[in-house]
């Protein structure tokens, strides 16, 4: 992985070289091994290089042999050995063996739909001279970032926010509807970002930028069949559908291993970096070294899995303990990465985590992110289906309690009555006929938050309809597919990226120079799990069927078996079970909330003394602290002083 920038002047003037290197500056712990910068007339690209493939021969930004194109890449092409040989046979010769020089060749062969023969992770631009237009691109699922903003002379794109607030013509201001779709969702809906007038590329997406025009176009996207075939078939075919993921997981697997630096993996004790990591051991005869992160606290603490898969696959396992007091600590640095408010301290371990890859001379690991989107491992399913279940007998008192059987790991809820819980996953009328109906409880439950904005926020946001908003980019025919499939797309192509990707992956990744590599979003598995029937996907209750069947022979039984539990960590407590934390009572403090303007100094005062107190109790309470404390650092870090900068030469 790497950091890239870059910017095209709209006017016959010469680029910025000087604000450029800036700009790569912003995001130099991106890319600490090497750095360069390219300038031709009104263009500028720079690049910040992690140094994976091709140590010696894969220099960025790189041209093609008459200088008429020029890249600056951030990302993995996994296929780039069969790629070149392609390209090889139809009369290209190649100066170096990396995947960047694959990119250049294959535009040159293919123009803008090089994109479509790609299996990888990537965010790209490549000025074309003969052209003279920039064509930037971004892999399908999103796992790498872009953004890109205007001046009145310019175009700017960079990895990170901090790149294009590098310029000082860009403008720092937060943008409410997409804190109001935060405070929603958990996430802004791309291409609106947390800062307005700052736009992200989409995943799936290409644009070209010129001095006359700006065009953004989808390359890929995402379908579910409209029906399946009768349960007698598909059950028929169980062990068809079993064989056939098997066998793309595994190539998936294969190729991600592609490296000149050694790979290690993710494992977090459940099913699917366990999965990962066992297939890159059949994978590779070397021995892999693996990392967790555990925690005091039992509610969290996954360490007794991670430890028995270690020992099962015969990994070289290094872990780490996370403490309340270490999540507080480093959360500021987290949302300086994450450049948005979060409503989760969930990234905070995983930015420790690799930490401790980066001190063990590791650049790469594989992850298990991706499967619970694809294969239906999340709660949010089943909790659909039994609302489903529960509304077709409103009037029973049995089927709430099922609804226990859905958050074991939650005491709280163990702990409510079959009556409370009936409320609380009611289903109105209204709500059956919405395309959103699997994520009604988890939105109305976050949109509680916006009760602590100030009233100026509330004034600007309230003719806002964060679910029109939504509902305009689901694609035609999604109310044709089963509501297993409908939920599996809203959190595949909306909260996987513009969340577990970025805050919880990207960014707390490559805050360490640590890049992530998910063999479940290679796109020929994603494309083949939308075609798995729903009921091989989830059977009646037991989540993620089909990939327990066919990954059974190698991995823990204990893990197979083990009941779901989502990765979480402390949220509030990590604020004020330990010792006091300067940030936080400066910017929850009145002063500094009337100052940002974006809360209630009187509700988050009340909501702070909870905590103090140990009266603070469930998830709304978590999420209404951690999101306020995140949008202040938010503030704090890009909106109330400028991003710093390291400078260094440029060779």
């Amino acid at each position: 992985m790497c950091g890239i920038a870059g910017i095209l002047k709209f006017h016959d003037e010469p680029a910025d070289r000087e604000l450029v290197e800036r700009m790569i500056s912003a995001v130099r712990h991106r890319g600490p091994d090497a750095r360069g910068v390219y300038c031709d007339r009104n263009v500028a690209l720079g690049h910040a290089r992690l140094s994976i493939i091709d140590l010696a021969g894969g220099q960025q930004p790189m041209q093609n042999v008459d200088h008429s194109l020029c890249i600056t890449f951030n990302g993995e092409i996994f296929n780039y050995l069969e790629l070149r040989e392609e390209l090889v046979q139809k009369g290209y010769r190649f100066a170096t063996s990396s995947d960047t020089e694959v990119i250049l060749h294959l535009y040159q062969e293919h123009g803008e739909d090089c994109v479509k023969f790609m299996n990888g992770q990537w965010a790209f631009a490549i000025w074309d001279g003969r052209r003279q237009e920039l064509f930037l691109s971004r892999d399908r699922l999103g796992i790498r970032p872009i953004f890109h903003t205007r001046t009145a002379d310019a175009f700017l794109f960079g990895s990170e926010i901090k790149c294009l607030f590098a310029c000082p013509k860009v403008h720092r201001e937060i943008d409410l509807n997409a804190l109001d779709q935060i405070f929603t969702f958990w996430f802004n809906i791309s291409p609106r970002t947390t800062f307005a007038g700052i736009s992200e590329l989409p995943p799936g997406h290409c644009m070209r930028v010129s001095k006359r025009e700006m065009r953004v176009w989808r390359y890929w996207s995402l379908g579910f069949p409209g029906g399946w075939d009768s349960g007698g078939r598909v059950a028929d075919r169980e062990e068809q559908w079993a064989q056939q993921l098997l066998d793309l997981l595994k190539d998936a697997t294969r190729i991600r291993l592609r490296s000149d630096v050694p790979v290690g993996a993710y494992l977090s004790g459940g099913l699917d970096s366990t999965v990962v990591t066992a297939l890159a051991k059949q994978a590779t005869p070397s021995h892999l070294k693996t990392f967790s992160v555990t925690f005091d606290d039992a509610e969290f603490d996954e360490s007794t899995y991670q430890r028995e898969a270690s020992r099962f696959l015969g990994t070289d396992h290094q872990e780490i303990r996370c403490t309340y007091d270490d999540i507080g600590r480093v959360f500021p640095e987290v949302i300086q990465h994450a450049e948005t408010p979060i409503l989760r301290t969930a990234p905070a371990p995983l930015y420790i985590l690799s930490q401790l890859v980066h001190d063990n001379g590791y650049k790469v690991v594989l992850t298990g992110e991706g499967s619970d989107e694809m294969l239906g491992g999340y709660d949010i399913y089943k909790e659909a289906k039994l609302r489903r279940f529960l509304a077709a007998r409103p009037d029973s008192q049995i089927r709430p309690l099922l609804l226990k059987k859905l958050y074991p790991y939650l005491p709280n809820v163990q702990a409510q009555t079959g009556a409370y819980l009936k409320e609380f996953f009611r289903v109105e009328t209204e709500d059956s006929a919405s395309p959103f109906f699997s994520h009604l409880p988890r939105w109305k439950l976050t949109s509680k938050l916006k009760l602590f904005f100030s009233d100026a926020v509330k004034s600007e946001i309230q003719a806002r309809d964060s679910f029109a908003d939504l509902e305009s980019l689901l694609p035609a025919g999604f109310s044709q597919w089963e509501p297993f499939c409908q939920a599996q797309y809203l959190e595949a192509i909306f909260l996987l990226p513009n969340y577990i990707l970025s805050s919880q992956g990207d960014r707390v990744a490559m805050a360490h120079s640590v890049e992530i590599r998910l063999p479940f979003l290679d796109y020929r598995v994603v494309e083949f799990a939308a075609k798995i029937p729903p009921r091989l996907k989830m059977k009646v209750l037991n989540e993620k069927y089909i990939l327990k069947k066919c990954t059974a022979p190698f991995i823990p039984r204990s893990v197979a078996e083990r009941p779901k539990q989502p990765y979480r960590a402390p949220d509030g407590k990590a604020f004020f079970a330990g010792q006091p934390l300067d940030y936080v009572a400066e910017l929850l403090s009145p002063d500094c909330l009337r100052r940002s303007g974006l809360f209630n100094p009187a509700a988050v005062e009340k909501l702070v003394d909870k905590f103090k107190n140990g009266r603070a109790i469930g998830t709304k309470d978590n999420m209404a602290i951690v999101g306020i404390l995140s949008t202040q650092l938010v503030m704090h870090h890009f909106v109330d002083k400028p991003v710093r900068t390291t400078e260094y030469a440029f060779s």
